[in-house]
């Protein structure tokens, strides 16, 4: 079982911009701007959601995990499923995680929440401090 630590929820944010879109003060070409490597991975790495497009209301959203860590080499930045999550959650390091929720018709897409995942690092070990240098009687 995977434990997230440090859970940020973007809700307000995304609530901010949809009464932005809905007061006309933000083009919907502004925040329908999905990137063709997300609009791929929403396919073929995401999940669905009950949550339906809140701009074209044609489609229920899809939720795509990204993970970040200095310590995941050539993995990190790459979308994974939550099958790949909960492997990496047991072998890997402490790692981030952004869950951003799109839109694969017409490609609204925002971050949704972020959290931490994996093994905690050690803290470092104290140095041990040097022992006084001895002089002797002659110096």
């Amino acid at each position: 079982m995977r434990i997230q630590r440090q859970v940020v929820d973007y809700a307000l944010a995304r609530r901010s911009v949809l009464a932005e879109v809905s007061a006309g003060r933000t083009d919907v070409k502004q925040v329908c701007d999905a990137d063709p490597y997300l609009l791929r991975a929403a396919k073929f790495h995401g999940r669905g959601s009950d949550v339906v497009c809140p701009i074209c209301r044609k489609e229920q959203l899809t939720l795509v995990s990204w993970v970040f860590g200095d310590k995941l080499g050539q993995v990190s930045g790459s979308a994974r499923t939550s099958d790949e999550l909960a492997r990496l959650a047991e072998t890997a390091e402490e790692f981030t995680v952004h869950v951003v929720e799109v839109c694969r018709t017409c490609s609204w897409n925002h971050l949704v929440q972020s959290y931490l995942l994996g093994a905690v690092p050690a803290p470092p070990r104290p140095r041990r401090a040097r022992p006084p240098s001895r002089r002797t009687a002659s110096e």
